[in-house]
C-alpha cells in the first residue's frame, strides 16, 4: 500500500508539487530542495516567514557529503544518531545545488536522516533532497498524526504513516572546537549526547540558522496557560502525573506514570484534541525541566507567548 503513495510522491515532487510524509519525529510538507519554487510554495503554503529556515532530509551521508562540508565532530555525532532525530547545521559546498532560499541566503543549512521507513524509502528513489519543516500553518502546533492535519493543507497528496513515534521535532546541533551548541532543543536529548560524548562541552543557543526559534510557535488556537496550579472555569486540562488538578470540560494525561517519553510521544496530538474542543483555554500542568521535559517546556513557553501589541 504504501509502496504506491511512495511512487506517487515522488512523480508530485519531481514534478515541483509538496506532498506530507511522516517522519520519526513529526509530520512534515516537503518540496523538492533543489527547486526554487517548491521551496517558494512551502514558505507560501505554510504562511512561513521566509527568515525561519527549513531541514532538509536525506537518505543517507553520502548525499550529505555531496552538497556539504562535514568536521571531525559532525562525523561523530552523525554516525552515532543518524538516522534519528539529530538535525546538523552543515556549510554548503560550491557543487551543493541546494536552493539558497531554504536556508534564507545563508550558507549553513540544517541536515538530517530520518528514521522512518517510508520516509527512507521515498527519499532513497529521489536523485536530489526533500526540504520540509512540520506538516502544519506556522505558528501553530505540529502533527504527529494525519488526523490533526489542519483542513488548510488536506488538498496536499499525503502518506499516512501512522502515529510518530517520537513526537517531538529534531534537535538541532552545530558543532564547535570542544563540542557542540544546541540551537533547538529536540527529541534528542542533551543527556543522550553527553552519554556518548562525555567530554563534549554543550551549551544552548539561539540562533538564526536554526528554524523553530520564533518566540511564538507550536501554539494552538486556544489560549494556553503553563505550569497551573488550579484550572479555571471552562478551561480544559493537559495535566501529568497524578496532582489534585482536574477539569470541568476535559482532561488528558501526558503520562500518569511521570514518563517523559510517553508524554513527547502523546504532546502535540493532546494539545490538539484539547484545542478542538468547546473550551476558553487550555491549562498545562507543570512537567519536569529535565531530558525530555526541557524539550515539552520550550514548546510550551513558546506556544503560550503573548506578543505585547495582541494582548
Amino acid at each position: 500500500m504504501h509502496q504506491k503513495n511512495i511512487e506517487e510522491a515522488k512523480k508530485r515532487l519531481f514534478s515541483g508539487e509538496l506532498v506530507i510524509f511522516p517522519t520519526e519525529t513529526v509530520y512534515g510538507i516537503g518540496g523538492n530542495a533543489n527547486n526554487h519554487k517548491s521551496i517558494e510554495l512551502i514558505y507560501k503554503t505554510k504562511n512561513r516567514p521566509i527568515n525561519n529556515p527549513l531541514i532538509c532530509h536525506f537518505a543517507n551521508i553520502r548525499e550529505i557529503e555531496k552538497n556539504f562540508v562535514l568536521k571531525d565532530k559532525d562525523y561523530e555525532l552523525a554516525n552515532t544518531f543518524w538516522p534519528g532525530p539529530l538535525t546538523l547545521i552543515l556549510e554548503k559546498n560550491k557543487q551543493s545545488l541546494i536552493s539558497p532560499l531554504l536556508s534564507n541566503n545563508k550558507n549553513h543549512v540544517g541536515c538530517r536522516i530520518p528514521n522512518n521507513e517510508i520516509s527512507l524509502s521515498l527519499l532513497s528513489i529521489l536523485d536530489f533532497p526533500i526540504a520540509a519543516p512540520s506538516a502544519n500553518i506556522a505558528t501553530r502546533t505540529s502533527i504527529t498524526s494525519i488526523k490533526d492535519l489542519d483542513n488548510k493543507l488536506k488538498e496536499i497528496f499525503y502518506i499516512d504513516g501512522g502515529s510518530s513515534v517520537l513526537g517531538l521535532e529534531s534537535t538541532v546541533v552545530q558543532t564547535s572546537k570542544n563540542g557542540c551548541k544546541i540551537l533547538r532543543l529536540g527529541s534528542l536529548t542533551i543527556e543522550d549526547i553527553k552519554i556518548k560524548f562525555p567530554k563534549y562541552e554543550i551549551s544552548i543557543e539561539q540562533s538564526n540558522v536554526s528554524p523553530g526559534n520564533q518566540l511564538k510557535h507550536y501554539s494552538p488556537i486556544k489560549p494556553i496557560r503553563i505550569n497551573v496550579d488550579f484550572v479555571k472555569k471552562n478551561e480544559a486540562l493537559l495535566n501529568f502525573g497524578i496532582n489534585e488538578l482536574t477539569s470541568d470540560i476535559k482532561s488528558l494525561n501526558l503520562s500518569i506514570e511521570e514518563n517523559l517519553s510517553d508524554a513527547s510521544y502523546n504532546f502535540y496530538n493532546y494539545l490538539n484534541i484539547l484545542d478542538s474542543i468547546n473550551c476558553s483555554g487550555i491549562a498545562v500542568a507543570p512537567i519536569p525541566d529535565q531530558g525530555l521535559g526541557k524539550t515539552i517546556n520550550d514548546r510550551l513557553r513558546r506556544a503560550s507567548y503573548k506578543d505585547e501589541q495582541n494582548i
